[in-house]
């Protein structure tokens, strides 16, 4: 086993490795920058090191602070969680020539797969589904035009690098094609050091359905079933859930042994994702993303697996505790991410002071959290506080739970997207189970939560709370003075 591991992360994620570890008997060390100096994950690591100012690019993805952090402190693995360093396939090889475990997949499989351009290629040579395109970068917009019309319109214009739905845009029509391929190559320069786009059809309000993979070093590979997270917003999830609703056991079983045969393909080991679009009955390869998913609680809510533990123990040589006919799926799990972000306002990002904070509890309900009362959510990196995660027997009864913990689950003094979630939870569409990554727009998603919030700010919310939320806010307040 790993004798020490360095978490290469910030917030909910840093906590959730460390308590794997503490489960394990590993001792964490934790990197933070000026900005996170008082944040929970940083009290809750047994060691600390400061790497810099606020700004990430200033710490977080310094990669020679945090390997130089790791040899002060001994530790002989380190654990990127997700975002930052979690697949620059540089800092994994920075890790391997300082004899530090990387607790991820081979660097190869990441090249490969960092690459949306290469990983497709790989794909097709294997037999996996993928959408109809092209293999290549795309840089003169008249050969762009030519392939788009072979293909025909509406396209995607995609970057090859990079995720979180940036790089990512619709095209519509020859007539904005040169504008609209010369902004994504600056936007995917800028974003990832990288401006190769290549064009794929375009899948008119598919369903996007991800697969759960584990590798272990010693060749056995399971997949962990599947998520939808289709409830997206600038092509970034809000709410998951397992199983999906949308396919069937048989297309079920044939896309966990695709993203098997992808991730085989990659040479792949420890955790990762293969993601697919699926749309009548047909699903399609999109990419792999290497690395433990956000989403990860809903699947092991379903099937008992730690992913976490499962990642330290494949880090430190040991086989799967699972073989494929060990995982079951059992009952319901959905998963809201809590933002601190304005829902009125376009999902405006709304850091602050919590002057008020209550987790939900009570059966089926998880909160992967890293923040608490007192604490100011820093501006400088990515909205999520929390993740509410759920479980129940069975779907509606799912939901139900959902909409009992999202009343529950308090934060004051700053704006959340809670009142998003509260209204999708109660929405007959999502209720149905049969839903689309074009949910939010086509069911008018946003104007029914504008006019939840609003009726909540005329009725006064609950006055007891209220109450409660101000005298918080009165002692914060003096405390600060």
């Amino acid at each position: 086993m790993l004798s020490k591991v360095l978490i290469a992360n910030r917030g909910e994620i840093a906590i959730r490795i460390m308590r794997a570890c503490k489960e394990l008997g590993i001792p964490t060390v934790a990197v933070y920058s000026d900005a996170d100096k008082t944040s929970l994950f940083v009290r809750y690591a047994d060691e600390k090191v400061h790497i810099g100012p606020a700004p990430s690019a200033e710490s977080y993805l310094v990669k020679e602070k945090i390997i130089e952090a790791a040899l002060d402190t001994g530790a002989d693995g380190i654990h990127p969680g997700y975002g930052f360093m979690a697949e620059n396939f540089e800092f994994a090889q920075m890790c391997a020539d300082n004899n530090i475990e990387f607790i991820g997949p081979p660097v190869d499989a990441m090249k490969l797969m960092c690459s949306k351009i290469d990983s497709k290629k790989s794909m097709i040579k294997a037999g996996v589904n993928v959408v109809a395109g092209v293999t290549e970068a795309i840089t003169d917009h008249e050969k762009a035009k030519d392939i788009a019309h072979e293909i025909g319109y509406p396209i995607m214009l995609k970057a090859s690098a990079g995720g979180g739905g940036i790089g990512i845009v619709k095209v519509d029509s020859a007539d904005v094609m040169e504008e609209e391929l010369e902004k994504v190559r600056r936007l995917a320069k800028s974003s990832f050091g990288d401006d190769a786009v290549f064009i794929e059809q375009y899948i008119h309000e598919p369903h996007h359905v991800e697969f759960q993979i584990i590798g272990d070093k010693h060749g056995n590979l399971i997949h962990v079933y599947d998520r939808e997270c289709s409830v997206q917003r600038r092509n970034q999830k809000l709410i998951e859930e397992t199983p999906s609703q949308a396919i069937s056991q048989e297309i079920r079983m044939e896309m966990g042994e695709q993203a098997k045969l992808a991730a085989n393909t990659a040479g792949y080991y420890n955790a990762g994702t293969c993601e697919f679009m699926y749309k009548d009955g047909k699903y399609y390869f999109l990419e792999m993303n290497t690395r433990l998913q956000v989403e990860h609680p809903v699947t092991e809510m379903i099937t008992g697996v730690d992913l976490a533990r499962e990642m330290l123990r494949v880090g430190s040589g040991l086989e799967l505790e699972y073989k494929q006919e060990d995982i079951k799926v059992k009952g319901h799990s959905i998963e809201c991410r809590i933002n601190f972000e304005d829902p009125a306002n376009n999902f405006m990002p709304c850091p602050g002071t919590i002057s008020r904070y209550a987790e939900p509890s009570g059966p089926g309900v998880r909160v992967d959290s890293g923040i608490y009362q007192g604490y100011k959510f820093p501006p400088y990196y990515d909205s999520m506080g929390a993740k509410l995660i759920v479980w129940a027997e069975d779907r509606p009864r799912a939901i139900e739970r959902m909409k009992r913990a999202l009343w529950e689950f308090q934060i004051g003094g700053v704006k959340t997207n809670i009142p998003f979630h509260e209204v999708v939870m109660n929405d007959p569409v999502f209720k149905g189970g049969i839903y689309d990554t074009s949910y939010i727009p086509n069911n008018n998603i946003m104007d029914k939560v504008i006019k939840y919030m609003e009726e909540k700010k005329t009725q006064g919310g609950n006055k007891k709370i209220a109450a409660a939320m101000a005298a918080v806010e009165a002692v914060v307040a003096a405390s600060q003075s």
